[in-house]
């Protein structure tokens, strides 16, 4: 589990607690991670625009932001979602990543304010080591349309997803070394349930070019954007999978990248056949970045021009552009 610097700052100066790790560092620069801190949007309030104001939300300030916009359920939800517990690197005892013991670290320490800073980590307890697989921290935003959870897409709810990420995915699916470090065990019918609850209405960002199917409306797009749509649904063959009005038809696909390939180590990871790979919703996809379940690709020129070379669609730099200009719209 790895943290970019600024998120680290504000956290030591507003929890106290400490998130650097003394072993390794974060590396993509600043501007191509998503906006910090990310704003908050709900379904049930639309009305309120970014609940967050413009604050990290923590346990520090989480009940002055949301009593009286939650009801009871959803704010004891958020509670736990901004509790410190221990984990793998971050915990009490001397088998730790960080300098002095740690309280560990919250779900929204990675899903920041509900939606991701880009904290990366390795997919679980996986041997040899060079086999696991560099995850990307998804959104949140959104989670009540999806059906798919987890780095192995194997979880199908997000109280599935909850429970497990404390309970194995934050020690490596290792149950003697959780025991060791002080795993929290959520009790499903209260607390799993009041954490779904929260995550359930956290809504993507407003796009209002956007009609109600999830297509540009003509009177508010430009000639780009409109250019960009019909390439997404057509040539690009983008729209195959992710379909409107989110942008996911909550399955997993098979690219097949390893056509272009021989296996072999780069950076210490083995290169080889990943198998089927999540649809992710495509709305807000602009506050998202870096793209790919492994966060290989920077931005969203990168991201169709991957998508360009695997599924052979031969779009021009022109059509590319459009289809980036379209993107943006989502």
């Amino acid at each position: 589990m790895l943290f970019p610097q600024f998120h680290i700052d504000k956290i030591r100066q507003q929890d106290k607690r400490d998130l650097a790790r003394f072993d390794i560092a974060y590396q993509l620069p600043d501007h191509f991670l998503p906006e910090f801190p990310p704003a908050i949007f709900l379904t049930t309030r639309p009305d309120l625009g970014d609940v967050s104001k413009g604050q990290v939300v923590t346990n520090d300030n989480f009940y002055e932001i949301f009593n009286g916009i939650l009801n009871p359920k959803q704010l004891d939800g958020l509670r736990l979602l901004v509790r410190p517990t221990m984990q793998q690197q971050f915990n009490a005892t001397a088998d730790r990543r960080s300098e002095r013991p740690s309280f560990g670290v919250t779900c929204f320490d990675c899903h920041v304010n509900g939606h991701t800073n880009a904290a990366t980590h390795l997919v679980g307890d996986i041997r040899p080591q060079e086999n696991r697989r560099r995850i990307d921290t998804p959104s949140l935003r959104g989670v009540n349309i999806q059906r798919l959870f987890g780095s192995q897409r194997a979880l199908k709810t997000i109280e599935d997803f909850t429970e497990f990420e404390q309970r194995a995915a934050y020690f490596d699916g290792d149950p003697v070394t959780a025991t060791k470090k002080g795993v929290t065990i959520l009790e499903r019918g209260s607390e799993v349930h009041v954490m779904s609850e929260f995550q359930a209405i956290l809504d993507f960002p407003p796009a209002p070019k956007l009609d109600l199917f999830g297509r540009l409306d003509p009177t508010k797009a430009s000639e780009a954007e409109l250019r960009g749509e019909q390439l997404f649904h057509g040539k690009g063959k983008c729209g195959s999978c992710h379909v409107p009005p989110y942008y996911t038809d909550n399955l997993m696909h098979n690219l097949k990248a390893e056509r272009f390939y021989e296996p072999r180590n780069i950076l210490g990871r083995l290169s080889v056949a990943e198998g089927p790979i999540k649809t992710f919703p495509l709305r807000g996809i602009k506050e998202s970045g870096p793209y790919l379940h492994d966060g290989r690709l920077l931005t969203l020129a990168d991201t169709v021009e991957f998508f360009n070379l695997v599924l052979g669609t031969k779009l021009t730099e022109a059509e590319k552009a459009d289809v980036v200009a379209f993107l943006l719209t989502l």
